[in-house]
């Protein structure tokens, strides 16, 4: 029992309780009981990690989901204590290696570790292209993959957007699927994990319900305002080229002083 988690979730159910969401949660029995496990989570919103736990909580005896998350959050003078008490992973873009190494021996020590293969939020909300490094943790530590997908949560909190975190009645779907054993190089496992989460995200999404046309939440397949995945990308390079951009003239800008 982590009493320190266990209250942290227990104060998410009590917000998630005052905005009136509703959860469909599926595939529970795919969530390793025991053991390690790579929870490959899909990435649409803000919020999606609070609910990619979900699965794991609901096992018996519970389980707790250690995310990767960026170092920023873990800088952050509130945040930064519950997620170290926590038992999160800081993800350093300077030093990748290091959060790579620190999930690994979590994986060994019979941990679940949660990562989002996509690296960041999808505007498209469909899948963007996989990194390999979920693959990479399971074929070194043994561990298999567990891909989990979160459909309703971009609805809450996503980028580009507002938040709506009053009570909206929203619902949020959660799915577990199978587990992929680790088995191949890199380049297959990745495949073969994108190609399990594509299947689960298009079964969520069939059955969530009527899709309004044009609102932003929605896939721009099935009638929404969300960008198509080719125009989500176009953004994302167009935002890293500005992030660089800037970067360069605080540098310069640093060298001149």
């Amino acid at each position: 029992m982590e009493p320190v988690y266990a209250g942290v979730v227990s104060t998410a159910r009590l917000l998630w309780l005052a905005q009136g969401l509703k959860f469909d949660i599926s595939g529970v029995e795919n969530m390793p009981a025991h053991g390690p496990g790579v929870v490959a989570i899909n990435h649409t919103g803000y919020l999606d990690f609070t609910f990619a736990g979900i699965p794991a909580f609901l096992q018996k005896p519970r389980r707790y989901v250690r995310f990767m998350a960026k170092k920023e959050v873990f800088d952050n003078a509130v945040g930064g204590p519950i997620m170290r008490s926590l038992k999160h992973i800081p993800v350093d873009r300077a030093n990748g290696a290091q959060s790579y190494r620190d999930a690994v021996d979590y994986l060994k020590r019979g941990e679940l570790v949660g990562v989002y293969p996509e690296a960041t939020i999808s505007r498209s909300f469909e899948l963007k292209e996989f990194k390999s490094g979920a693959a990479r943790m399971s074929l070194e530590s043994g561990a298999p993959i567990i891909p989990t997908i979160i459909w309703g949560a971009q609805r809450i909190w996503t980028k580009g957007h507002p938040r709506q975190l009053g009570r909206t009645g929203f619902k949020i779907m959660v799915g577990v699927g199978e587990p992929l054993r680790p088995e191949g190089t890199p380049e297959e496992l990745t495949q073969r994990l994108f190609d399990s989460m594509r299947a689960k995200l298009t079964e969520l999404q069939d059955g969530y319900g009527e899709y309004p046309a044009g609102e932003f939440w929605v896939p721009a397949a099935r009638g929404g305002g969300a960008p198509t995945l080719e125009e989500a990308n176009a953004m994302d390079r167009a935002d890293a080229e500005a992030k660089a951009a800037k970067r360069a003239r605080r540098e310069a800008s640093g060298d001149a002083d």
